[in-house]
């Protein structure tokens, strides 16, 4: 087992953005400083974190530099360029380790994962051409969503297929980037699980949450998801299987789609989720410090749930209605700190209690 950080000691956050900044502040809790690295001016993290370091991924010796000033390095984000991470992991470890990485930062070679070690996913392929995309089509069939394998978010680097004729379009739309093509599926619901691993081997699943987009982007996630005991029992199972294959060591993201009685993989997201921010509000403890502990070799403690609760993102000039969700009974705001409201930008969220769990915890 890993020898667990002291109070006092550093952990490195690559990426400076909300998540980053949420991270920081948990750590806090805990007595454990947070030098995050972020090559943008004034990020969100850097409001509440003891140092931050503002450089690009491509300069080494900033690099260098800031892994000899901590004990262990996390992120935020999945697309750290690998030569940084061979910079930082030259001088200090990092959690959750390269593979989870290498897996997530290519929706290619995540699909071929899963599917390698026993979970299902929606059907896909890889396009490069029009050739290519005519037979990823003849396998996945129609409608279907052609992605970038790399660095897609909330929506981007995305085009639907409904039609033979939207292939040209969809496949511009990719610019020339490596591609993938995903079978649409016809799902009862989404549902995802946030799950912990240890240093000590120790797998902890908070509560599967149920998640609804607009937009391309989370909207909602309403905790607990409709769904019965043996397919909760199977969405952990699901998670669990990923963490241990990947010897991962911290909170991960685990997005399914619910099909009848089947769960398919959507996506895995190595790092703490926006679809976890309900654990604030609705849990013994949330997301960010259960990863902060993973990553500083602490004890996990079991994500009892002791709340029913809905999360809503608050994107854009939903943030103009903050004054009134602030004096809401029972609901818990969290803004981010960024200086300009954006359409599509995730400006905070807001969890609202609705009532104390329900005997199944």
């Amino acid at each position: 087992m890993t020898d667990a950080l002291k109070p006092g000691q550093t952990i490195g956050i690559l990426g400076g953005g909300q998540l980053g900044r949420m991270l920081a502040m948990a750590a806090a809790r805990l007595g454990l400083q947070t030098h995050v690295y972020e090559p943008g001016a004034n990020p969100p993290a850097a409001q509440v974190a003891n140092r931050t370091t503002t450089a690009p991924y491509e300069d080494l010796d900033s690099l260098t530099a800031f892994a000899q000033s901590v004990d262990v390095v996390t992120y935020e984000f999945e697309n750290v360029p690998a030569d940084a991470l061979d910079a930082i992991e030259a001088v200090v470890p990092i959690r959750p380790n390269r593979q989870a990485l290498a897996v997530s930062q290519d929706r290619l070679t995540e699909k071929t994962f899963l599917t390698e070690i026993g979970l299902d996913c929606a059907p896909f392929a890889p396009v490069h051409d029009d050739a290519t995309l005519a037979q990823a089509i003849a396998l996945t069939g129609l409608p279907a969503i052609l992605k970038t394998r790399r660095l897609g978010y909330d929506g981007k680097g995305q085009a639907r297929i409904r039609e033979t004729h939207d292939t040209t379009r969809a496949l511009a739309e990719m610019q020339g980037a490596e591609a993938i093509l995903e079978g649409m599926v016809a799902f009862d619901r989404e549902i995802s699980v946030i799950a912990a691993r240890g240093a000590d081997d120790t797998i902890a699943c908070f509560e599967p949450g149920e998640n609804v987009h607009k937009d391309g982007i989370l909207h909602t996630t309403t905790v607990p998801a409709d769904i019965d005991e043996a397919l909760r029992e199977r969405a952990f199972g699901v998670a669990g299987t990923i963490l241990t294959a990947l010897d991962y060591v911290g909170v991960m993201g685990v997005e399914l789609f619910v099909v009848g009685d089947r769960l398919l993989v959507n996506e895995i997201a190595p790092r703490v989720h926006n679809s976890g921010h309900w654990t604030e509000a609705g849990a013994v403890i949330d997301q960010f410090e259960q990863h902060i502990r993973a990553v500083a070799g602490w004890p996990l403690v079991d994500p009892v749930r002791h709340s029913d609760v809905v999360m809503t993102n608050l994107i854009g000039d939903d943030v103009d209605d903050v004054a009134a969700i602030a004096a809401e009974t029972g609901a818990r705001l969290h803004l981010y700190g960024k200086a300009e409201a954006r359409a599509g930008r995730k400006m905070g969220h807001v969890t609202r209690v609705l009532r104390p769990a329900s005997d199944r915890v």
